[in-house]
């Protein structure tokens, strides 16, 4: 019985030791997993701000078609990418596709209503499309957040007069 009993607590033992260096081992794993995401992560994260920096810089040397491609990506990695989408309203602007220019403009003002940038594009849309009455509030708007582009209060104040219908006009 004394037999038994030794050799059930070497065996114990033995095992407590297996364990031991099966723990160890897992931990060592999970620290190399851990680091593997954490450097994945990091890449990913400068990619992802990358796009738009390279996106931007070809934007101001007017190459168009690849800044819009790299603005896309950027939204891919970040759909909250306010400046992609008024980027792209620019290009859309450029291009005189005034459909996808709004659908980004209303983007930019979902992530941020007080971007007065591009409610100021957008303003002068709805003042081309004659929806006075949208452009009325986006001017009411623009007042009311400008930062950057108060200098274009007025501009945008006598646009919306000039095209006002004239029984607009006569109410105001």
């Amino acid at each position: 019985n004394l037999y038994f009993l030794q050799r059930r607590s070497e065996y114990m033992i033995h095992n407590e030791t297996i364990l031991y260096k099966l723990t160890m081992k897992n931990i060592f794993f999970l620290i190399k997993i851990l680091f593997f995401c954490l450097f994945f992560i990091t890449s990913v994260t400068a990619k992802q701000s990358n796009y738009l920096d390279k996106g931007i810089e070809l934007f101001e040397k007017k190459e168009f078609d690849k800044s819009k491609l790299l603005f896309e990506k950027d939204i891919v990695f970040n759909p909250k990418s306010e400046k992609s989408y008024l980027y792209l309203a620019k290009i859309f602007n450029l291009k005189n596709n005034e459909e996808e220019q709004e659908i980004n403009l209303n983007n930019v003002l979902l992530i941020n209503p007080k971007n007065d940038e591009a409610i100021y594009m957008l303003t002068l849309i709805k003042i081309k499309q004659s929806d006075y009455g949208e452009a009325k509030k986006l001017v009411d708007k623009f007042v009311l957040v400008c930062k950057s582009f108060c200098s274009k209060e007025s501009e945008i104040k006598k646009k919306l007069k000039k095209f006002m219908p004239k029984d607009e006009k006569s109410n105001n």
